[in-house]
């Protein structure tokens, strides 16, 4: 089925009280920022948001954290967004810290039908509470679980008609594998071309996994 074409006032109306979210980027690059926007002007919270980072302050994400609109957050890192910190250490807001990789897997894991990854990663350290511990060949590894969302709001580059979508240089990131782990998958693209103007040979998320393009702001 191709993917719809809206607004993103109808993506923003996609996106409801509670919901979990997965949201493409790294340190803003490839982060669907017009979507993201148009939240930070809604009444939306309660927000579980499964991101690589919280931004920054003043820039999309970042201001929803700063609204407070996000009560939950799956993250490898929170150390440029002072505000994010200053909410966990309060108790405003649940941070979960989880390493880079861990983070990526455990989103594969999702869009890949995966029961989890073992990773030696956090093993010996407060990364390995409350989690199953595997031998393999005397080695240790923690047992990770898959990740999912009820959305996903990525970034691309470039899409056709139907959803198939390529992406530029590091704005790749995590938006290929938010795309796979997602009931509902919103992409925000630069530019929207005709079904065909985009070689198989260049696609890198097949329109399969998208429901919506949003034609975001260069």
């Amino acid at each position: 089925m191709a993917a719809q074409i809206i607004s993103v006032v109808q993506a923003a109306d996609l996106i409801f009280n509670g919901a979990s979210v997965m949201v493409g980027g790294f340190l803003n690059a490839g982060s669907p920022n017009f979507i993201l926007d148009e939240l930070c002007r809604r009444p939306i919270k309660d927000l579980t948001v499964i991101a690589n980072d919280t931004s920054f302050v003043g820039k999309s994400l970042g201001n929803l954290v700063v609204n407070k609109q996000i009560s939950r957050f799956y993250v490898s890192h929170i150390g440029t967004n002072p505000e994010t910190g200053r909410q966990m250490t309060s108790g405003e807001a649940e941070v979960n810290l989880i390493p880079q990789g861990t983070l990526a897997e455990r989103i594969r894991c999702a869009g890949f039908g995966l029961g989890g990854v073992l990773t030696p990663t956090g093993v010996g350290t407060p990364v390995q509470a409350d989690k199953q511990i595997v031998e393999v060949e005397g080695k240790k590894y923690l047992m990770e679980l898959p990740l999912y969302a009820d959305i996903a709001i990525i970034k691309a580059y470039k899409a056709d008609k139907i959803g198939n979508l390529i992406y530029r240089g590091a704005a790749r990131n995590f938006n290929p594998l938010m795309a796979t782990a997602a009931k509902l998958v919103i992409a925000e693209t630069e530019h929207i071309v005709e079904t065909g103007e985009i070689s198989p040979d260049e696609v890198i998320t097949p329109s399969i996994f998208v429901d919506y393009l949003v034609m975001g702001k260069n």
